[in-house]
């Protein structure tokens, strides 16, 4: 057996105990190339795990676009969740269209509307859900475990792509044809919404486009914060 044939096994046990164990469970996919390799895991084996994305109303066409090209390829609709109109109005009103480039305060408030808030409303009710986030993404996810304690939102947090490198995700995704933004190709190895992302140079962390103006222990969204720290509560062996 290959190296990644054991790694998409174990992968795909682990989602099989997170369906069995942890009902309802769902996946945060960003549509971005770790989360199409979930994606193609999940939905090949049938399994009962909710797929949804957080629709911030500034992702770039192309990661949009990542929505359709699912529902031809699969057959399945990607639950997508949007922020609250009038809490997207009034940071705009009081602070300008781009105020994320002003500060980092500003930056992650209007993450907090865009994704904290819609997450938090996607993860109702839930027992556990899965992220596509990997050790090798970042310095802020160095100390990445597979299984946390989430005690922000009340439930299991599981991260079944925490070891698998960036030439692995690739591997996967060419050998099995899985779609994936076509931004990938244009130098975008990390997509968020378009005017907090760029291209990246070659040597740069794959992560060196996202808030591009930030330091980098800055580089969260939030999703994965509480108090401005990351979610590490409790790893669970």
């Amino acid at each position: 057996m290959s190296e990644l044939a054991a790694r998409v096994g174990q992968t795909l046990a682990t989602l099989e105990r997170i369906a069995q164990d942890y009902s309802p469970a769902v996946f945060a996919s960003s549509l971005a190339a770790e989360d199409m390799v979930l994606t193609d895991l999940i939905l090949k084996a049938g399994l009962p795990i909710g797929i949804f994305s957080l629709e911030t109303g500034r992702l770039h066409k192309e990661t949009l676009g990542m929505v359709d090209r699912v529902r031809e390829r699969y057959g399945y609709e990607i639950a997508l969740y949007r922020p609250v109109t009038a809490a997207v109005t009034d940071h705009i009103i009081k602070h300008g269209h781009n105020a994320f480039y002003d500060s980092v305060e500003l930056r992650k408030e209007c993450c907090n509307i865009r994704k904290v808030e819609p997450l938090g409303r996607a993860l109702t009710g839930k027992k556990a859900w899965i992220t596509g986030q990997r050790r090798s993404q970042s310095s802020t996810r160095a100390e990445l475990s597979e299984q946390e304690d989430d005690a922000a939102h009340g439930m299991q947090k599981f991260n079944p792509l925490a070891d698998w490198s960036e030439e692995e995700v690739w591997e996967y995704i060419r050998g099995n044809e899985v779609p994936y933004n076509p931004l990938h190709d244009q130098g975008f190895p990390s997509i968020g919404c378009e005017p907090c992302t760029r291209a990246i140079q070659p040597g740069e962390d794959v992560r060196a486009g996202r808030w591009w103006w930030e330091n980098p222990e800055s580089k969260e969204c939030g999703l994965h914060l509480v108090d401005g720290k990351l979610i590490r509560i409790k790893k669970v062996a």
